[in-house]
């Protein structure tokens, strides 16, 4: 395992039969992953599940990101939610993952081994091509009559939702056993632990790494390579074991 990234665990009950690992690889943007997989492989991962920008930008094609599908998949049973950068080349990136039998859940679900999986996809909406000043904006709410249908189905319900900000706005008070969420990068820097700035949160945000309420996990992420570099935030790598006896 590459030294720069932290592996963080957590453990979350549910009824399921024997324990399930769960990885959770968050805001790659293109960046090395081999390392991940290695990771993913060593720790008898069951499940990867991935809350989007696996992508960077407008270039779901970039260098290494269908290997990455391809490898993830051949790895563990894959699922992915859409965060706000595959939704600038939604079709593109849906064929590409697609293709390597990674399950996209574009506002759907699936289910495995006891568990409704389902993803949220991001409020943004763009034309092919590049960002503009997205993280300046309010982040766009999601299809919030989906959401509550998937609230309403029966079993233990575990969400894939790119953007932490729509917890405390829209899914707080849904029936959800578990949120899994990336997007804030970890504040990118953090100041004597703290998180200093996310989009769609602002400066100091509240929903930028950790667990909260017992139900939304925030990772980190794991890309390197904004406009400014990580401080005191090393890229993050989180396994959930999901058991009974939690």
């Amino acid at each position: 395992m590459e030294r720069k990234t932290d592996i963080t665990e957590y453990v979350v009950k549910a009824p399921v039969d024997g324990e399930i690992t769960a990885a959770v690889i968050a805001d790659i943007h293109g960046s090395p992953w081999e390392h991940l997989i290695s990771a993913v492989k060593e720790a008898g991962t069951d499940v990867i599940l991935i809350p989007g920008d696996v992508t960077k930008g407008h270039m779901p094609d970039a260098p290494g990101t269908c290997d990455f599908f391809a490898a993830a998949a051949a790895a563990a049973p894959v699922f992915m939610s859409l965060g706000n950068h595959e939704r600038m080349s939604h079709a593109r990136v849906k064929e590409a993952a697609a293709a390597s039998g990674v399950t996209i859940l574009d506002d759907s679900s699936a289910e495995f081994r006891g568990l409704t999986i389902g993803g949220l996809t991001s409020g943004y909406v763009y034309e092919e091509g590049p960002m503009r000043q997205a993280h300046l904006r309010k982040t766009p709410p999601p299809d919030l009559l989906w959401a509550e249908r998937f609230a309403a189905l029966p079993g233990f319900k575990v969400l894939l939702s790119h953007h932490p900000e729509y917890y405390p706005a829209y899914l707080r008070d849904l029936d959800i056993d578990l949120i899994i969420s990336g997007h804030a990068h970890g504040g990118q820097w953090r100041i004597f632990g703290h998180p200093f700035f996310a989009p769609g949160q602002g400066f100091f945000p509240k929903y930028a790494q950790g667990m909260t309420d017992g139900r939304l996990i925030v990772s980190r992420g794991l890309a390197n390579n904004g406009p400014a570099p990580r401080f005191g935030n090393r890229p993050e790598l989180v396994f959930i074991k999901i058991r009974n006896d939690a």
